[in-house]
């Protein structure tokens, strides 16, 4: 069973939640908080597998708890999926350079925030689309314009499909998207990105685009 943490400042959100979080075979509610103060306290002596963190709270925000919580506690023992209405880029990157391990709209379905909440656990990183869209946006803004020829050549070790994948994650497309365009199913996608990261070195779908857009892939 995964330990869910919902830390959220409006009561409704946190119910809404909870009833999610809660209907799910796999998961189980073992504390909820109001603020960044709250979870630093609640954390100590309890037993949590992934921490579902708002952006903005009052006191301490949900970067700043983050990034308190990674003090103390690695990837390894403790995962943070972010779950915020803001997908802007500075967001986004401050999530992820704190120590998050996801980052999800508050927009996002049930099936999709609890299967983010299973990916997280298991140790892989969940990023909605537009959390992709914010790292391109922020890997094209800094004008990374010439092509590193050595990334260039990981990514000739991919396979046409894989390379198709690739080039549709770096537009911002997610699974399903990606499954549509190509007449795939979800999780044949997830195989073709998760053997294109370990061919190029990636360690997530973030550092993917990063590295694929070094490498000359840019978004159409």
């Amino acid at each position: 069973m995964i330990r869910v943490m919902l830390v959220d400042d409006h009561e409704m959100i946190r119910a809404g939640l909870r009833t999610i979080v809660g209907a799910h075979p796999d998961l189980e509610v073992v504390a909820e908080a109001a603020d960044g103060l709250a979870v630093l306290r609640d954390l100590e002596g309890l037993e949590v597998d992934v921490v579902l963190m708002d952006i903005r709270m009052p006191g301490i925000d949900g970067v700043e708890t983050t990034r308190r919580i990674r003090l103390t506690r690695p990837p390894e023992q403790l995962r943070i999926l972010v779950l915020t209405t803001f997908d802007q880029d500075d967001n986004v990157l401050a999530a992820l350079r704190a120590g998050a391990d996801g980052f999800l709209s508050k927009g996002a379905g049930p099936s999709e925030l609890t299967g983010a909440i299973v990916q997280v656990a298991a140790g892989a990183r969940a990023l909605s689309s537009g959390a992709v869209d914010a790292v391109v946006d922020h890997v094209v803004d800094q004008r990374v314009i010439a092509v590193d020829p050595a990334l260039a050549s990981r990514f000739t070790e991919l396979t046409p499909r894989e390379r198709e994948v690739v080039g549709a994650i770096v537009t911002g497309l997610d699974n399903a998207q990606i499954a549509e365009q190509f007449f795939l199913s979800p999780f044949t996608v997830k195989t073709h990105a998760n053997r294109a990261m370990v061919k190029v070195g990636a360690r997530d779908r973030a550092q993917l685009v990063t590295l694929a857009i070094r490498a000359g892939i840019h978004p159409q």
